[in-house]
């Protein structure tokens, strides 16, 4: 039985999920205390260095423009100058041109592997630093790994910035040719470490990226599909105070809706938000460009909003969660700023509940030869007939032709 199943919970259930829900964030409270308002340790601030260098720079005698100038400014800027003044950028300010919304693709990809290599260089050192305490060394040596990793041969970083835990974004397929663009936005504990994961690959943001850009090429092979592993966002670190309130979504959101605002092309974008990522996708929503045709929720503690309508979008709503996933134990409601609202596979939200058959536990969604996958896969190419719903039904693909 989904929860789709039950019957409307009575004013004593509402109750005292009310009260359960305030004795959990007591608990979390009492035992991890107010992280949310505590400062964050980090071992620097690269990004912001280099954004003031920017600000003094020159290109051809002129000023440099405001990095928050629109993407189309920009990109008329980088239009202006040559192959070559272009390059001198890209070498100079590696850490601005790798994160601007707005430079070319490949001009992107060439200074983020510059900044890798120098981030990479940081850590070398760290290592070997005697002043740091033995696990400060050993949290070097593995951001180390993860820029080596980084740079290897053919892979696309859209975004990087090694400050604090670190953020990143991976580019998988041809982004400024595709027909259909897909962005997978990862949960808690995600950071520049824990980008990949090599013993539980479909669980991290590279390993779920490249399982749906696969899929897709299988559902749909004449079709170009590019997809993004986006971790540009500073998310919660386990399931403390940042985990149960808003702040961070609402951070992350302002990113993700300059992200997609700012893709080439006019091809159809579909958001793929697992867990916490569901939370910012609710909040990012009412934002987002015309072109999202699709945001896909998996195992989401809730989108911030009491129904489907109230993201105020133009997309189509999806849901699903696997019958053995524990964010299903998590109180769907919102009390002072404190937890995300309703269910989104709970049949009042509104959502189109799809399958997640072969699924397993929380991180499951995106594992090879699942339903959740192969539905994620028809919904990025827009083979809408193709998706499966929960419990088998049909209601969930209703009024949709193919290709939106």
């Amino acid at each position: 039985m989904t929860s789709s199943d039950l019957p409307p919970a009575s004013p004593t259930v509402t109750v005292w999920r009310t009260v359960l829900a305030l004795a959990v964030v007591f608990v979390m409270l009492a035992t991890t205390g107010w992280t949310a308002v505590q400062p964050r340790r980090a071992p620097g601030e690269p990004l912001k260095v280099a954004l003031a260098a920017w600000e003094h720079g020159r290109a051809g005698g002129d000023r440099l423009p405001d990095t928050r100038e629109s993407p189309k400014l920009l990109a008329a800027f980088f239009r202006s100058l040559g192959s070559a003044e272009r390059m001198k950028l890209a070498d100079r300010y590696p850490l601005v041109v790798g994160n601007l919304n707005g430079a070319p693709l490949a001009l992107r990809y060439r200074a983020n592997r510059t900044a890798i290599r120098q981030a990479r260089a940081v850590e070398q050192d760290r290592m070997r630093d005697a002043r740091l305490s033995a696990d400060g060394r050993h949290q070097a040596s593995r951001r180390m790994d993860r820029f080596t990793s980084l740079l290897g041969e053919g892979r696309q970083l859209l975004a990087f910035d090694p400050s604090g835990k670190g953020r990143v974004a991976e580019v998988f397929g041809d982004l400024e040719r595709a027909q259909r663009v897909s962005v997978v936005v990862p949960g808690v504990d995600t950071n520049v470490v824990t980008f990949e994961r090599p013993e539980r690959p479909y669980s991290a943001p590279v390993g779920m990226a490249s399982a749906l850009y696969a899929a897709e090429r299988v559902t749909a092979p004449r079709v170009r599909t590019a997809v993004i592993a986006w971790a540009d966002y500073t998310s919660p670190v386990g399931l403390g105070m940042d985990a149960v309130i808003g702040k961070l979504a609402a951070d992350g959101a302002v990113r993700l809706s300059a992200l997609t605002a700012a893709l080439p092309g006019k091809s159809p974008v579909s958001l793929f938000c697992h867990s916490y990522g569901s939370v910012l996708c609710g909040v990012a929503a009412r934002t987002l460009p015309g072109r999202v045709d699709d945001v896909a929720v998996a195992g989401s503690p809730g989108m911030r909003v009491g129904s489907a309508a109230g993201l105020h979008t133009r997309a189509r709503v999806w849901a699903m969660r696997d019958s053995d996933d524990w964010i299903q134990d998590v109180p769907y409601m919102a009390v002072g700023g404190l937890g995300h609202g309703a269910d989104p596979v709970s049949a009042d939200f509104g959502a189109r509940v799809v399958s997640s058959a072969g699924a397993v536990g929380h991180a499951g969604y995106f594992t090879p030869g699942t339903e959740s996958l192969d539905n994620f896969a028809h919904i990025g190419v827009g083979a809408y007939r193709g998706v499966s719903c929960a419990n088998g039904h049909s209601v969930c693909r209703s009024g949709i032709p193919d290709g939106g």
